[in-house]
């Protein structure tokens, strides 16, 4: 997907080493799985791909696999609700998931960590964070996530406490991978990046882009509808933040 994934676990000091370390590399085989199979499904950047082969017209979204489908349509019901700030299509009409399959496959994961019966961890797939418990097990404490400056990836702006009103966090913008997000403003007004936090992690990526895309009506829409907290920085440097940043 053109990312990468990390998978932060408590370790407790009082588990047998050679155990905890077989349940660690479990987890961490699970993820990686499941990823790989999206990936080999839905990633642009494999020529492999079923989406690629998609993109190059050899195949058709009505002759594709049921799951391409599947997630198509749901990516068609968020661009409603967004009122077409989030879509699935590209400017040239081409058909492009990535800005909804990293949630799912993030969000697959977190399913088949507590399947396994592990309950805390954070899972940060390129800065799109899910957590689950905490960083203390049997604790309150909230996992910690940090908002790089996308003008300098070395200075966090701010942080915010995962775990209870919000387990997950997204951040959308240029600072990563250039200017991908379709139909994003061209002004001082535009957002170059944005940071949603919400109860699971596709509303928080969707959102995130739609903000990016949709500016400041789309970023009054997310408020208004969703339980949400949004970072908002715009191109001129100022900030715009919800109550749950203002800490």
């Amino acid at each position: 997907m053109g990312t990468v994934i990390s998978l932060t676990m408590p370790v407790d000091p009082a588990a047998e080493g050679n155990a905890q370390e077989d349940e660690l590399a479990a987890a961490t085989a699970v993820v990686e799985r499941l990823f790989l199979d999206l990936d080999q499904r839905f990633s642009l950047y494999r020529a492999d791909s079923e989406a690629s082969a998609i993109a190059r017209g050899e195949l058709s979204l009505r002759d594709a696999s049921a799951v391409m489908r599947e997630r198509y349509a749901e990516a068609v019901a968020w661009r409603l609700r967004t009122e077409g700030a989030f879509t699935p299509e590209r400017p040239d009409g081409g058909l492009d998931l990535s800005g909804l399959i990293k949630a799912i496959a993030i969000q697959e994961a977190a399913t088949s960590l507590l399947a396994l019966g592990r309950p805390d961890w954070c899972l940060n797939a390129g800065g799109d964070v899910l957590v689950s418990g905490s960083p203390v097990p049997g604790s309150n404490e909230p996992w910690d996530a940090g908002i790089v400056d996308p003008a300098d990836r070395g200075v966090l702006l701010a942080g915010y406490p995962l775990g209870q009103r919000h387990a997950a966090l997204a951040t959308s913008g240029s600072a990563e991978r250039g200017d991908h997000i379709w139909g994003r403003p061209r002004d001082a007004s535009a957002y170059t990046q944005v940071s949603v936090a919400a109860a699971d992690i596709t509303t928080a990526d969707v959102l995130a882009t739609a903000i990016v895309a949709g500016g400041r009506p789309m970023l009054d829409r997310a408020t208004d509808g969703w339980d949400v907290a949004v970072l908002a920085i715009r191109a001129d440097g100022e900030l715009l933040a919800t109550p749950g940043f203002r800490r």
